[in-house]
């Protein structure tokens, strides 16, 4: 293996990581306290309450974040 191939295969895990790790600080922010206080409230979109709302949405972003993270593959 040349000393290329073999950096760029170091890198990529750790890039895969480094972005997992920043996606769990988002999804810690989206769902939690100061955000969750902006939403909720009586309010109603669609017949939901908008606080049910924002969880599932950003749930199903973190989610669909995390698949497209894991399914990136390696590029040479």
């Amino acid at each position: 293996m040349a000393d290329g191939d073999r950096q760029r295969s170091v890198r990529s895990p750790s890039s895969r990581a480094e972005r997992l790790v920043a996606l769990f600080a988002v999804a810690f922010l989206l769902l939690n306290y100061p955000l969750l206080s902006l939403f909720a409230g009586d309010a109603l979109a669609f017949g939901i309450p908008v606080l049910y709302l924002y969880l599932f949405l950003a749930w199903a972003g973190v989610i669909a974040l995390t698949g497209w993270i894991m399914s990136r593959r390696h590029r040479h």
